[in-house]
């Protein structure tokens, strides 16, 4: 493994983090790659989390901080950062996870030797609000079998993704009418003009709130999911199997007649490896 000659920009969307950010900040400024920015963007927080952010950046000539005088989302937030990153590779990092020290220079280093890979995820640990690692969560690793399972469940951890710019710059932006399902549509694009990784390596430490948007918005989530694989179930490179589409149903009336919370502990128990 060498250090990338890529510069990666990290870019870490926040709001009312005090109580992790510090820890997530610390596992980015500790990476083993060393080219790279942190941009940190602040959604108009309530708490803490701005002044410790500032606190960094004053430390950090590689933070790039940015405070939003109203809350704008994160989707919203999220694209703003890329429109400010600079580097061939862009990272994504959440406010309240762990990265591991040499997760960021495996996925571009992997980018540099792959270069028909425009996007790049791996496998990680999932934590509760302590740090105390529950379970495991690994994905796919190649391309044919991404796209073969993509129709079922999202191909990548979004806080684990890294891919390329010029990648991002032929297909756009997250496109915010899908949220908080809009990563799961850019994968897509994305996968029209580039092939799919996942490191086998596990890169990241996953912290479950039960105050996070994926749980507040969890049937929001799964009818936006089920919307996107419907806009491209016979596109080009992507094909919904009758097994996909029998998945698809069963996850629409479940949508209607399960609690969210049964839901997620469905979903953990079948994607969660111990």
């Amino acid at each position: 493994m060498t250090n990338s000659k890529s510069l990666v920009s990290v870019i870490m969307t926040t709001y009312n983090a005090e109580r992790f950010i510090d820890e997530a900040i610390q596992s980015i400024l500790n990476q083993t790659l060393k080219n790279y920015e942190l941009i940190i963007i602040d959604d108009c927080s309530k708490d803490n989390t701005w002044n410790i952010i500032e606190g960094y950046s004053k430390k950090d000539n590689r933070i790039r901080a940015l405070r939003h005088e109203h809350n704008l989302g994160s989707c919203e937030t999220l694209n703003e950062g890329k429109k400010m990153s600079r580097g061939d590779y862009i990272a994504v990092m959440d406010n309240d996870d762990w990265s591991y020290p040499d997760r960021i220079e495996k996925q571009a280093s992997f980018l540099d030797v792959h270069p028909d890979v425009g996007l790049v995820g791996g496998a990680m640990e999932i934590m509760d609000e302590n740090g105390v690692i529950k379970a495991m969560r690994e994905y796919n690793l190649t391309d044919d079998v991404i796209r073969k399972k993509i129709f079922r469940y999202s191909p990548f951890s979004h806080p684990l993704i890294m891919y390329r710019r010029s990648v991002l710059e032929k297909v756009g932006f997250s496109n915010c009418t899908f949220a908080p399902a809009d990563d799961y549509e850019l994968y897509f694009r994305m996968g029209k003009i580039s092939k799919f990784a996942n490191l086998p390596d596990t890169l990241l430490k996953y912290r479950a709130l039960s105050t996070s948007m994926t749980n507040r918005m969890v049937k929001k989530m799964a009818l936006n999911t089920i919307k996107i694989r419907s806009m491209y179930k016979n596109y080009g490179q992507y094909k919904m199997g009758l097994f996909d589409w029998a998945w698809n149903l069963l996850h629409y009336f479940a949508i209607f007649l399960l609690p969210s919370r049964i839901m997620i502990q469905i979903y953990n128990k079948l994607r969660n490896s111990r």
